[in-house]
C-alpha cells in the first residue's frame, strides 16, 4: 500500500464544512472539520484505488501577493 500527502482546504458552506483536495480534485462534507477531513480522505482513497495519479514530482504550495484595481 502506498501513502502520499495531499493538500485539504476546509471552508464552511452553510451548516456543513466542505472539504476538498485540490490534487485530486475530491470534494467531501461533514457537520465538523473532523468529519469533513475524514470524509475527504475516504473519498480520496477510494477514487485513486479506481484513477491512479501519474508518476510525477513532488509539487509545492506557497502564496502570492498580486496586486489589482
Amino acid at each position: 500500500m502506498q501513502t502520499k500527502t495531499f493538500t485539504a482546504i476546509i471552508y464552511k458552506e452553510e451548516d456543513m464544512y466542505v472539504a476538498e483536495c485540490p490534487e485530486v480534485g475530491t470534494v467531501d462534507q461533514g457537520e465538523t472539520i473532523e468529519e469533513a477531513i475524514a470524509n475527504l480522505k475516504e473519498a480520496t482513497r477510494l477514487y485513486l484505488e479506481e484513477f491512479p495519479l501519474p508518476n510525477t514530482s513532488s509539487r509545492f504550495v506557497t502564496s502570492i501577493e498580486v496586486s489589482y484595481a
